[in-house]
């Protein structure tokens, strides 16, 4: 499959993906230390949810869509709220810019632009933190560039992803996540993340990383965990959502992320996001979710 972000944004997968991402983040924020994130496949870093890819797939509506308007229990909707703060004030700096663009002209509601990966880190940096969004194709890194607006802080990479996670581990900093994310357009993306994973972690086994993944069908996902599990690394913890049934043949309704050193709290965290956002965002009862330990803490 050929997952590009931008006709994606603000799916199902995405929430998944960025609301891990934010809880990291936060618990990583305790610390006064500095801690650096790398996003290895960035994309643009912001979307157009009216433009020609986002709007041809409308999968944002079945996504952040929902997700900002479901009725959450409080202590989801709390552990929900720097995501969910952050595509807001998104949409309210697009909506009140004085530019006018085609981010203005969707009239599908509040919803202009969605945010990210590269913004959703950026927005919960610190001032001694530090972000790297790396992106090879060129009209990309230099939108990327652009939505990052000069902050010093964050900077766009024109490079592989892959070849990002030697250029750029260990960091100066002793803490941080690296953001695994491939478009899977090639066909053994599954081989790469394990192979990259393993690179990457030999350098900097101290660093927690997020690699995602779509599920087209357990049996591939499956095997990805079990050669996970042979990579001798202390903890990983598995999270997978699915919005509907899983099928080969269906359009895309489940992914995962493998965390690796994930923080001490995500675990307990997303047993209380995972029944929620499944019920966000697969209001017919049909949406699923996995929780569990590949290595580690049981």
């Amino acid at each position: 499959m050929n997952y590009r972000h931008a006709f994606h944004a603000g799916n199902f997968a995405d929430v998944l993906k960025h609301a891990v991402l934010c809880r990291i983040l936060v618990y990583l924020r305790q610390k006064p230390a500095a801690f650096r994130v790398l996003d290895t496949h960035a994309g643009a870093g912001r979307f157009d949810l009216a433009g020609s890819e986002a709007s041809r797939t409308g999968e944002w509506r079945a996504g952040i869509g929902r997700l900002l308007t479901a009725s959450l229990a409080p202590q989801a909707a709390e552990l929900l709220a720097p995501y969910l703060d952050i595509v807001r004030q998104a949409n309210s700096d697009a909506a009140n810019s004085e530019q006018p663009n085609s981010e203005q002209a969707n009239s599908d509601g509040p919803l202009r632009v969605y945010p990210g990966s590269p913004l959703i880190a950026q927005a919960l940096l610190r001032s001694q933190d530090r972000l790297v969004s790396c992106e090879l194709e060129p009209g990309a890194v230099t939108a990327l560039g652009r939505h990052l607006g000069g902050d010093r802080r964050a900077k766009a990479v024109e490079i592989d992803g892959w070849t990002a996670l030697g250029a750029y581990l260990p960091p100066p900093e002793r803490r941080g996540v690296v953001l695994i994310d491939p478009p899977f357009e090639k066909p053994d993306e599954f081989g790469r993340l394990a192979t990259g994973l393993t690179a990457a972690y030999r350098k900097w086994p101290g660093g927690s990383y997020m690699l995602w993944y779509p599920i087209k069908d357990y049996r591939t996902t499956d095997a990805f965990a079990a050669r996970l599990r042979q990579l001798g690394i202390a903890k990983l913890l598995r999270i997978e959502l699915a919005s509907a049934p899983v099928s080969p043949d269906d359009a895309l309704s489940a992914s995962g992320l493998v965390v690796v050193n994930p923080p001490f709290t995500l675990q307990a965290e997303m047993a209380i996001l995972l029944p929620a956002m499944r019920d966000a965002l697969a209001p017919d009862g049909r949406g699923s979710l996995r929780l569990d330990w590949l290595a580690g803490e049981k």
